[in-house]
């Protein structure tokens, strides 16, 4: 799914300004505190990701039902509604949310070195497409791809393209490690958006990056666990921000979760770090968590194709997605299989 996207790009959190050009080759390094050989041997110095050929967009069959702002390069403003459902409501996001969590699924079974993004892209449109639903991403706000592919420093928002997955070698240590992608699914079926993402390994990944992961992962998890019906909003980024600071990293603030259903980005707005934003859940409510976790800073650059999202000193970032609904005891996981 598409985080906000350009919509959300400051979200009550000062930023610093970043003007730094970026040069097309970084040198990146990633070091975590340790002392001694043990942190002289985490350290990597890595040639950033270069982006690729972007292909044109896909085609969709005319009788396939698509959302209202397909035919407008206009970014959608948020909608200020949270997204409450009937029984009937209920079951179709139901139904949004399982077919994006398949789609998701079998996404993840083409990450392998040599694959590249677009060709993730068009597995991933033709399964929604065959299932008569329509993928989400594909026209909001301009967005010329079905599904949106992360890798290793881009953080969210990034656009399939003609690079190959593949094992980045280190050019002072001789050792290798693969890259690690995002992959942000959601679909449109039946009037009714489904969000969900997870980041996979294109190979063997070194254990700083398997950390990583698994730890948002974890936070992904903790933050669901307090949802429920009257729980306050702010108890997520708690629980996400104790969990990430255990093993030194950090929280990006920029990007947030968000009221989805009949329309793809609402209120309530989800923040993943520390806060004290008022309001709480409700019975019957549907919202996305989506945390996003880095190596390093937290400080974002977004790339001139208005997409694209980095970190800001190249260190590797990771995020999980699941749609949820709120019910009285607890908070219902809708993008599973």
């Amino acid at each position: 799914m598409i985080r906000l996207f350009k919509l959300l790009l400051f979200l009550g959190s000062s930023m610093n300004n970043i003007g730094k050009k970026h040069s097309q080759k970084w040198n990146i390094i990633i070091a975590r505190k340790l002392s001694g050989l043990e942190e002289a041997m985490r350290i990597r110095r890595y040639t950033a990701v270069k982006c690729g050929k972007v292909s044109g967009r896909l085609p969709v069959p005319d009788h396939i039902l698509k959302p209202p702002y397909v035919n407008s390069s206009v970014l959608p403003e948020l909608s200020c509604e949270p997204q409450f459902h009937d029984e009937e409501g209920i079951a179709r996001m139901r139904a949004a949310c399982e077919l994006a969590a398949r789609v998701l699924d079998y996404a993840g079974t083409l990450v392998r070195p040599s694959v590249t993004t677009n060709e993730i892209d068009k597995a991933v449109h033709e399964m929604i497409i065959d299932a008569g639903a329509y993928p989400s991403p594909l026209g909001y706000g301009g967005f010329p791809k079905s599904v949106c592919t992360s890798v290793n420093e881009c953080m969210c928002h990034g656009i399939p393209d003609s690079r190959q997955l593949q094992v980045l070698r280190s050019q002072i240590l001789f050792i290798s490690c693969c890259d690690i992608i995002n992959i942000d699914v959601t679909v449109y079926l039946n009037g009714y958006h489904g969000d969900t993402s997870k980041t996979y390994f294109c190979g063997n990944v070194d254990e700083s990056m398997k950390r990583l992961v698994r730890v948002t992962e974890e936070c992904l998890e903790k933050a669901i666990s307090v949802c429920k019906d009257g729980a306050n909003f702010r108890k997520i980024g708690r629980r996400i921000s104790e969990h990430a600071e255990r093993f030194g990293y950090g929280v990006v603030e920029r990007f947030v979760g968000h009221g989805v259903g009949t329309i793809f980005h609402s209120e309530p707005i989800i923040i993943h770090h520390r806060n004290d934003k008022p309001g709480h859940m409700v019975e019957g409510q549907t919202f996305t968590i989506e945390p996003i976790l880095t190596m390093g800073s937290i400080d974002c650059v977004t790339c001139d194709d208005g997409w694209t999202t980095l970190t800001a000193d190249g260190s590797p970032a990771a995020q999980f997605e699941h749609t949820l609904l709120i019910t009285r005891t607890g908070a219902e996981i809708l993008t599973k299989c």
